[in-house]
């Protein structure tokens, strides 16, 4: 096992020129003005796609229509339990992904975890941080079932999970991308679980890119990328001269795994500006119509919302100093008025967002 993590690359002309192309995208969504709802309902489908492609990967079924359903318990698909709890899984990881963000909460092994203890799960779970795996996997060809990639041993993957946070935590003057792109590689490298481990290694990308500074307010998916060319994602991180994790594959140049993500990084983000320039030229005067139908303290709600996908009652109330049953009484009335849908029902831990029209 290596001793300190190292990762062997270069910033080649592409990925200078993808860095850039990323900060001319992320300034110019940053400044373009857009009503809450019309922001609401695009974070609502980027989170949707996202869930979608990042499941589909690992052969889920559901289609976005059928996830929609699932998500707001209003469809059930016999024969695919498997298929609905884990996009309800996901899902539930990627609400805990924005939480973290929004406090800036530095990554730990725990919340590693915890992200694969909720991907793992039904969406209902009680998230508990799961273990590493005490054995042996390895990874094969689905068709030929010839091994592809064998990770590390067991008894070495908890220095080497500790070795790619401490990583993490010691090199946030990386440009973020950069960063995130490599924390996914040694991540999947690692594999530190039998099962979820492609999951897990991108929503732990979508956390490093929240945290520093790249979540775009949560519009964009690196998943659809990954899903619609299956065999580019992997081929570019399978790299090395061996399937053996033991046989170079630690010291490997992973340059041609940067350039992939960094590129990926570029298209999605270009498309999130495209389709905010699209919303705001057919959309703003329908919304702006709406918005003024809002009463004053809807209005002011809306501000919550301009950060955060989901809020709760306590939020709500603290922008009007009102004590925890008034606030939950006035929430519970704008859902009734479908100004606001509630997205996770536990009695203490109850979240509401905007609702679509």
């Amino acid at each position: 096992m290596p001793i300190k993590f190292t990762p062997n690359y270069t910033i080649t002309p592409k990925v200078a020129n993808c860095l850039m192309r990323i900060e001319a995208a992320k300034e110019k969504i940053t400044h373009l003005p857009l009503t809450p709802m019309i922001l609401a309902s695009l974070r609502e489908t980027a989170r949707l796609y996202t869930t979608h492609y990042s499941t589909m990967i690992e052969g889920n079924r559901l289609q976005p229509n059928q996830i929609e359903k699932v998500l707001k318990h209003e469809g059930h698909f016999p024969g695919r339990e498997r298929d609905e709890n884990e996009v309800k899984g996901y899902y539930a990881a990627l609400a805990q992904v924005e939480q973290w963000a929004a406090k800036g909460a530095p990554i730990t092994e725990k919340m590693i975890q915890t992200l694969h203890s909720l991907v793992m799960a039904d969406g209902r779970s009680k998230a508990k941080p799961t273990r590493y795996r005490t054995g042996q996997n390895v990874i094969r060809d689905g068709r030929t079932k010839d091994i592809v990639y064998m990770p590390p041993e067991a008894k070495d993957v908890p220095g080497l999970m500790q070795e790619m946070v401490q990583w993490i935590k010691e090199n946030n003057e990386l440009p973020s991308p950069i960063l995130a792109g490599i924390a996914h590689y040694q991540f999947a490298t690692i594999h530190p679980y039998y099962d979820g481990n492609g999951r897990t290694a991108r929503l732990l990308t979508t956390l490093v890119l929240h945290l520093g500074g790249y979540s775009l307010k949560g519009l964009y998916s690196l998943e659809e990328y990954y899903a619609r060319d299956l065999s580019g994602y992997y081929t570019a991180i399978s790299i090395g001269p061996s399937h053996n994790y033991y046989m170079g594959r630690a010291e490997a140049d992973i340059t041609q795994w940067v350039e992939y993500f960094v590129e990926g990084m570029t298209i999605a983000f270009e498309k999130v500006l495209t389709r905010m320039n699209d919303a705001k030229q057919q959309g703003t005067q329908d919304q702006m119509d709406r918005l003024w139908k809002l009463d004053p303290k809807q209005r002011k709600v809306l501000e919550l919302f301009q950060e955060f996908e989901t809020v709760t009652a306590n939020q709500i109330g603290g922008l009007f100093g009102f004590k925890p049953r008034t606030s939950a009484a006035l929430c519970k009335k704008w859902v009734e008025a479908k100004f606001l849908e509630v997205v996770d029902f536990s009695k203490k831990g109850r979240k509401y967002k905007l609702r679509k029209h």
